[in-house]
């Protein structure tokens, strides 16, 4: 029972740890999305012209918008994957 507890909290750590800042919520979810050497690699942007145009729904959703520096492509469309919101919950 102990050592369930023990797992229990631990995982919810890591969890806490991997979403404690808005970067690396993004490079957590960069990296469940298929793509670890652009998790890790690329660099993360304040998108301020995304940011500045929507910034009333922004405000509304309590989110910020950001960019990558090195965006993964995507394999079946080739687009890049550059710009990602972040919300606060």
């Amino acid at each position: 029972m102990k050592k369930k507890v023990i797992i229990i909290v631990s995982f919810l750590g890591v969890i806490i740890l991997l979403h404690s800042t808005p970067s690396m919520a993004l490079k957590t979810h960069i990296f469940f999305m298929g793509y670890p050497k652009a998790a890790i690699s690329s660099g993360i942007i304040e998108d301020k012209e995304h940011n500045e145009v929507d910034k009333d729904k922004f405000a509304e959703l309590n989110a910020k918008a950001y960019a990558l520096t090195n965006p993964p492509v995507e394999k079946a469309t080739q687009g890049e994957l550059r710009n990602y919101l972040v919300r606060k919950i």
